[in-house]
């Protein structure tokens, strides 16, 4: 692929950056990542090496424990010739006093670039003030842009478009639906969210996103009745009722999320061809039922895949 003028522009704006949230960035500079992540999968299943990051070292800092995140990022700086270093609490000293500002500044005299999972997201802001190379948000309390980047690669994959399309989340108003959210209103979607009471996304990040949508030709609704949200819908995506973090309100979700169940029943308000997806872990029989998650219409597997191709996109894009 013969890169353009435009990409190439944006291939500069993108070096150097820090990759919090989707809300950080334009629609053109959100499309430019999913080309990239697109051509990066393409080369990986063609057997092309491609190695930008040859000689560079990603450091992952996480307090949480993760299947694809930390899979994918190894895998991923492997395959673009880098090397990731796992870091968990118990491997540095920021689990045992240091300022996050002190490890930031210490781990960039080494680094080319940092990854933290963490549970605050104001870690993942004030990691990225205080170091100098490029911090990657594997995901925080807030927000999960990685995975959202993968999610909307997996629905360009499948539908062949992004604009003008119809994606319902049901359940918990979390990181997931946050970034989700925010990556419709910038991409020209129409999100429409099922939460119960209380279990909103956050009041000013929806003001926002509605806002952007405005400019793009999307549309944020929030909504009480899944039905409603599902009605019509190109995809359906739900996440577990209780995040990491909040395993201590199990017993609470369940009861206020039990009608938020994605199931057989409830996809049939949905478009014949739907996508129903999942960014996994799934809770199976809780928040999703098995016919569905395992129904011709799952692509749950397609985009945890599309994690490795999209991260690749962000460090090429950030790191080379």
């Amino acid at each position: 692929m013969q890169p353009t003028a435009n990409q190439e522009e944006l291939a500069a704006v993108w070096k150097g950056r820090d990759f919090l949230g989707l809300a950080d960035f334009t629609p053109e500079e959100i499309r430019y990542l999913l080309d990239l992540a697109v051509e990066l999968k393409r080369k990986q299943k063609a057997g092309e090496l491609y190695q930008p990051l040859k000689g560079k070292t990603l450091g992952m800092i996480f307090e949480k424990s993760s299947t694809r995140t930390r899979v994918s990022f190894e895998v991923g700086m492997y395959q673009l010739g880098g090397h990731a270093l796992f870091l968990s609490r118990s491997d540095i000293q920021m689990g045992r006093g240091e300022t996050i500002r002190d490890t930031a500044r210490t781990m960039s005299r080494y680094l080319d670039g940092i990854l933290i999972r963490t549970f605050g997201h104001r870690n993942v802001v004030e990691l990225a003030r205080a170091a100098t190379v490029p911090v990657i948000n594997g995901l925080s309390d807030f927000s999960h842009p990685c995975q959202a980047l993968a999610d909307y690669q997996t629905i360009l994959e499948k539908k062949g478009r992004l604009e003008g399309l119809k994606i319902a989340y049901i359940g918990d108003g979390n990181n997931m639906c946050h970034s989700l959210m925010v990556g419709a209103a910038k991409l020209g979607l129409h999100f429409v969210g099922a939460c119960p009471e209380g279990y909103e996304p956050d009041a000013e990040l929806t003001k926002s996103a509605k806002e952007t949508a405005s400019e793009t030709g999307g549309r944020v609704d929030i909504v009480r009745d899944p039905k409603e949200a599902v009605q019509g819908a190109d995809v359906v995506y739900t996440d577990v009722w209780a995040s990491m973090g909040f395993e201590e309100e199990q017993q609470e979700r369940e009861r206020a999320f039990r009608a938020y169940q994605v199931n057989e029943e409830l996809v049939r308000y949905a478009k014949p061809d739907y996508l129903f997806m999942h960014c996994l872990p799934a809770h199976r029989g809780e928040e999703v039922t098995e016919g569905v998650i395992d129904g011709p219409n799952s692509v749950v597997f397609d985009e945890a895949e599309n994690r490795l191709h999209a991260q690749k996109a962000i460090m090429a894009a950030i790191m080379a």
